[in-house]
């Protein structure tokens, strides 16, 4: 069964940093882009950060340079090193990947459950 599980997420004081992984499992021919989203109470979900298997990425405009995604292809994760934190990061942070199968066909999106980061003192 195909799952993504993300790890690391907890709390954390402001300025202080936190390191995010999600592992893909399952049968899997090829992930293309990986990506991390957040959600915080009484908001939409929006993007955090996106990397393809280049290692091309992209970021929410107000997260470039306090968060820096990678990925390991070989391992099929995919990690967020958040630093410099602010009470406005808490939310719940999703995982997510662009999923093929098999060969010849189109990628599917996963997520994972989502896992609670709270900036506070």
């Amino acid at each position: 069964q195909l799952q993504l599980v993300e790890s690391g997420g907890g709390l954390v004081q402001p300025g202080g940093f936190l390191r995010l992984s999600c592992a893909a499992s399952g049968s899997i021919f090829g992930i293309n882009v990986m990506g991390w989203y957040r959600q915080a109470p009484g908001k939409q979900r929006e993007l955090v950060a996106t990397i393809t298997s280049g290692s091309f990425t992209n970021y929410a405009g107000s997260l470039k340079g306090r968060f820096t995604i990678s990925r390991d292809n070989a391992k099929k994760t995919v990690s967020l090193q958040m630093n410099s934190l602010k009470p406005e990061d808490t939310a719940v942070y999703y995982c997510a990947a662009d999923i093929v199968l098999r060969d010849w066909t189109r990628p599917t999106t996963y997520w994972g459950q989502g896992t609670q980061v709270t900036v506070s003192s």
